[in-house]
């Protein structure tokens, strides 16, 4: 920016659209000295360099509005996270899908995970078995990600609330 810059000629525009051609770094800093206005590297890798004369203040609070307008309109994921264990009652279960309802009614996405303990380690079927009797009771408000998968000690299916 200004008299950072080192290159010895750029090509020079304005804010308003005006092309100055290729000029002298020097008459750049001077044009834009006259215009009460800032000498700005656009492109900086081009042969030669672009800079632009702007007003530099302005610029960084229009990119901070956009970045803050963009920050404003993001949507946060919540994953809910619901543990099981292979060994678990019919209550329990529906216990447990109830409130899995209730968090993708909300939006939220729901992540069941089933531990294996032990010995459970050696026949990891059980696990998917046991998520695969809770499906049933979710998909007519829910879209399963991917299918129930073995990682590490636990097996885990990730559910995600149906499109209107």
């Amino acid at each position: 920016m200004n008299e950072m810059i080192t290159a010895k000629e750029v090509r020079c525009t304005t804010d308003d659209g005006t092309n100055h051609g290729i000029i002298s770094t020097a008459d750049a800093l001077k044009l834009a000295d006259e215009m009460g206005l800032d000498l700005v590297l656009i492109a900086p890798d081009g042969k030669p360099p672009v800079a632009k004369i702007m007003d530099y203040g302005k610029f960084r609070y229009q990119q901070e509005k956009k970045k803050k307008e963009a920050k404003k309109n993001q949507k946060v994921i919540v994953i809910k996270e619901i543990k099981l264990s292979v060994k678990i009652a019919e209550n329990d279960i529906s216990y447990k899908v109830k409130h899995a309802r209730e968090f993708l009614e909300d939006g939220n996405h729901v992540k069941f995970r089933v531990f294996l303990k032990g010995r459970e380690m050696a026949n990891p079927q059980s696990g998917i078995d046991v998520l695969k009797k809770i499906w049933p009771m979710l998909e007519d408000i829910a879209v399963m990600d991917k299918e129930p998968k073995l990682e590490g000690r636990y097996v885990n299916l990730m559910a995600l609330p149906k499109k209107d």
